[in-house]
């Protein structure tokens, strides 16, 4: 415990990526976590990806790729021991009037990098997506407009489907598994892992020149904040005040007995805003609930949900974040008590059947945890405070699949490697340019599902 090149604080996704991604540059790390290993928030993940982002510049869509790319090479390496799939996400709509805005979505995705648009009024040429493996998928996306062909791929969905759109570089994987692939490499490279608490970042002559745990002092010239949803409080140990906030945002998982959702299917996500269609009891016990009237409004659009477990499983899991007020950040999380009925009603809006459920539900078993993020939902990755302090965070639920690409970024940064240009759109200095401020003046789509 004398000494380490780099110290870095926090064990989840993003702590073990840094980890795998400093070592395999020789680095000597001290992971330090008062928690076990990927059991804060990276094991309350949907485990999805995609290289599905907007933004200007095409900077998310980059990292992603990046990002991807490696997850892919682990997934050759280790005989896909991390179980990944390339289902792709489908975005359906009901609302005729918002097929041009898909459109305009997989026109915008196109031009960032993530691929090309095919657009198909028939179901010719229509490439079906694989259940397993992820090496013969295309990339880009498919917009299907004929509902006989929406019929044919995907019969569970709403006969009233006007269009569904298939991001194809997109899918899930075993979020555990990945973790634990990249810390135990990091691992084998010399890495050691702390169970401990970091109390203080001590800074001599404006750089970083130990780490204080519990009653322990480690000599360092290397400090990184991976501290997930405590990043802001993590970084005032160096003096910065980090731009994060933090949303809670919440998953259910139930068993759909009834094999309504294929075991095959890709990640469903309802495209439309929707107001749920509560009885006139339910709607009365709701109005007089001050914290549930706001079910009785349009609730956004981004509910989603997909199978979960292997063989034999009959699990479902859906996600919808239509209350995203930024909050404390308190374990555990407060009870959610209209979660699995909101999310429940919502997904009929796409899949009829599952009303089946409603009166006679299966038990739900709900978790979750914060999503923390900058104010554009891009994360920090990058030099931040003293020489020698380093942050890689904010991924707001997006960790899983951006942490390998950050990762490389961060080691990168911290090596005195060459820099993609897409880097700087998430240096966490990037808000002192006055061009980069006028831009989130003009910013609308964060990407956040």
């Amino acid at each position: 415990m004398s000494g380490y090149d780099v110290v870095i604080c926090g064990a989840g996704i993003a702590g073990v990526a840094a980890a795998d991604a400093l070592t395999a540059r020789g680095a000597s790390v001290l992971l330090v976590d008062e928690r076990p290993p990927l059991s804060l928030t990276s094991d309350k993940s949907s485990e999805c990806y995609r290289n599905w982002w907007p933004g200007p510049n095409g900077a998310m869509v980059a990292l992603m790729n990046r990002s991807i790319d490696h997850i892919e090479a682990l997934a050759h390496e280790t005989q896909n021991a991390i179980a990944l799939n390339r289902r792709g996400y489908l975005y359906v709509t009901v609302d005729p009037d918002r097929v041009a805005l898909l459109r305009r979505a997989g026109e915008e995705a196109a031009a960032l990098g993530a691929g090309a648009l095919r657009i198909h009024t028939c179901a010719d040429m229509y490439t079906p997506h694989a259940a397993h493996g992820f090496t013969t998928q295309p990339d880009g996306a498919d917009l299907i407009l004929d509902r006989a062909a929406l019929r044919h791929y995907f019969p569970y969905l709403t006969e009233t489907a006007a269009a569904a759109l298939h991001a194809r570089r997109c899918g899930w994987l075993s979020a555990q598994q990945l973790g634990m692939t990249l810390l135990e490499r990091a691992r084998r490279r010399g890495a050691h892992l702390a169970h401990a608490r970091v109390e203080a970042v001590e800074v001599r002559d404006g750089r970083v020149a130990a780490v204080r745990l519990d009653s322990r002092r480690v000599v360092t010239g290397g400090f990184v904040n991976a501290a997930g949803p405590f990043l802001r409080r993590v970084g005032r140990m160096v003096g910065v005040d980090l731009p994060v906030f933090s949303e809670r945002h919440l998953k259910v998982a139930f068993e759909d007995h009834l094999g309504i959702i294929p075991r095959d299917a890709p990640l469903l996500i309802c495209a439309d805003p929707q107001a749920i269609a509560w009885t006139d009891d339910e709607r009365a016990m709701l109005a007089d609930d001050p914290e549930a009237q706001s079910l009785l409004d349009v609730l956004p659009a981004g509910l989603h949900c997909r199978p979960e477990g292997g063989t034999g499983s009959t699990w479902v899991i859906g996600l919808w974040a239509y209350d995203a007020a930024p909050v404390e950040e308190t374990f555990p999380l407060p009870a959610a008590p209209y979660f699995f009925d909101v999310t429940l009603r919502g997904l009929t809006r796409i899949i009829p059947a599952l009303e089946a459920y409603i009166h006679r539900p299966p038990r739900p078993t709900i978790d979750g945890g914060y999503y923390t993020k900058t104010r554009e939902n891009r994360p920090l990755i990058g030099p931040a405070g003293p020489r020698g302090s380093f942050v890689m965070g904010a991924f707001s639920g997006y960790g899983i699949m951006a942490a390998c690409g950050a990762a490389d970024i961060l080691a990168a940064y911290m090596s005195g490697e060459t820099l993609p240009d897409w880097a700087a759109a998430f240096h966490p200095a990037r808000y002192d340019d006055p061009a980069y401020r006028a831009l989130l003046e003009a910013w609308t789509d964060t990407g956040q599902l």
